[in-house]
């Protein structure tokens, strides 16, 4: 498959709170973190709070400028920057938020929502027609169209958040754990989507989670982090059935029985 995106060698540490009048060692969110991810694969990132997975996605989203190594999408340079200079990665690389009601301006329906990607970015073609495209790949039809987030339910307002992070139908969605607050049937209808999605139009993912389940539920392959390291990367199925690192172990022992993604 072809590599979509080159993660080499980041490593990215926080000041520490500064204490009477030292300041301790730095924090120490990633460690020499490298990988690859191919066109429409998914990929899970696990580990516990502190593992470093959240640091990763922010230097992935180019919100953190890491103090070493380098990202390259389709072999550019991703780094923060201007809105005009990130423009073109903004339209190849979409987020889809752990919190979407707190992501979603509660004065705008979800038209606008979903349509206000396409406009800031600047989509091709007819934008209302490309909004009810994107809302109706994730199941919701045009009487959602008026809603506001108020309105809207959990499951319908995750939907509506992966509805707009799509309309400008990027190669690669980045998540941060957008299941972990919905109930067990939701979790699992929006899982399907997101599948579909790949499976349809060849999107990548990565999603960041500490849910087990949820990556074995959806991802092809898996990546382990602890205290910022990248301590295992392999297939799934192969990951969980005979982890190699005691941190795995470790998740998977506290982990509900699992089906793994097809």
């Amino acid at each position: 498959m072809t590599s979509l995106l080159c993660v080499r060698n980041l490593s990215l540490s926080y000041p520490s709170p500064r204490k009477r009048w030292r300041r301790s060692a730095p924090v120490v969110a990633l460690q020499d973190v490298s990988f690859d991810l191919a066109a429409g694969e998914r990929l899970g990132l696990l580990g516990m709070s502190g593992s470093g997975k959240s640091s990763l996605l922010r230097c992935l989203l180019a919100l953190e400028r890491p103090q070493a190594g380098h990202i390259h999408y389709q072999g550019r340079a991703v780094a923060p920057g201007s809105i005009a200079a990130l423009r073109w990665y903004r339209r190849a690389a979409q987020y889809v938020p752990q919190d979407p009601i707190a992501s979603l301006e509660p004065r705008m329906n979800v038209a606008q929502l979903v349509a206000e990607p396409l406009l800031r970015l600047g989509g091709d073609g007819d934008i209302a027609r490309r909004t009810e495209e994107a809302l109706e790949s994730v199941g919701l039809d045009h009487r959602f169209l008026s809603r506001r987030p108020d309105e809207l339910s959990g499951g319908q307002a995750q939907r509506v958040a992966i509805a707009r992070a799509i309309a400008t139908r990027p190669a690669l969605l980045l998540t941060d754990e957008p299941v972990s607050g919905l109930d067990m049937t939701i979790r699992a209808q929006v899982i399907d989507v997101l599948r579909e999605l790949s499976n349809t139009h060849g999107t990548a993912i990565v999603m960041v989670s500490h849910d087990v389940s949820i990556i074995a539920g959806l991802c092809q392959r898996a990546m382990v982090m602890e205290q910022g390291r990248l301590v295992e990367d392999r297939p799934t199925p192969e990951l969980l059935k005979t982890p190699q690192h005691p941190h795995t172990r470790a998740l998977l022992e506290a982990a509900p029985p699992l089906v793994t993604a097809a």
